[in-house]
């Protein structure tokens, strides 16, 4: 019964990384532990399907995202980061973006329109200031970077410890 699921399945590509585990020691034991099956069906509804590694950060196993390339459409998401409420001028900004005017005469529309106004401010300030985000990302960047090298070769004393 194993063998026929597992015949009529179909291996997909792992990209990023050949292993998915490190045992972290120096130097390494690095394995692949992770392998992904897809079915025919899934293939032809979903041909863009691929499986790619992200950054080791404090496990010893490798995490992978599976991506499903759709044709449905997806909005930018607003995500409010609660540091800019630290910031110096994040008050200004609020009460900026508050106080824009609004043609709404009745109450729950008026504050409708206030909020999505402020909402419109706060996305534009948000994005022009030093982005925790990005400094998150760089840090994966040289993280993934230090795990692939270690696939060729063993890590330096300074790089293991960086």
């Amino acid at each position: 019964m194993f063998r026929k699921c597992y015949s009529s399945m179909k291996l997909l590509v792992l990209w990023g990384r050949q292993f998915t585990w490190s045992n972290k020691q120096h130097p390494p034991l690095l394995e692949r532990l992770d392998w992904f099956f897809t079915s025919n069906s899934w293939t032809t509804l979903f041909p863009s399907t691929e499986v790619t590694t992200l950054c080791m950060e404090t496990s010893d196993l490798v995490p992978c995202l599976v991506k499903i390339d759709t044709a449905i459409p997806k909005g930018a998401t607003f995500r409010f980061e609660n540091d800019i409420m630290e910031h110096e001028y994040f008050l200004e900004v609020v009460n900026h973006g508050w106080n824009l005017p609004t043609t709404q005469t009745d109450m729950a529309k008026l504050i409708s329109a206030k909020c999505k106004n402020l909402r419109r401010v706060i996305k534009v300030w948000q994005a022009h200031l030093s982005s925790l985000k990005a400094n998150i990302a760089n840090v994966k960047l040289i993280l993934k970077f230090l795990s692939l090298l270690e696939e060729f070769r063993d890590l330096t004393v300074m790089e293991w410890n960086f």
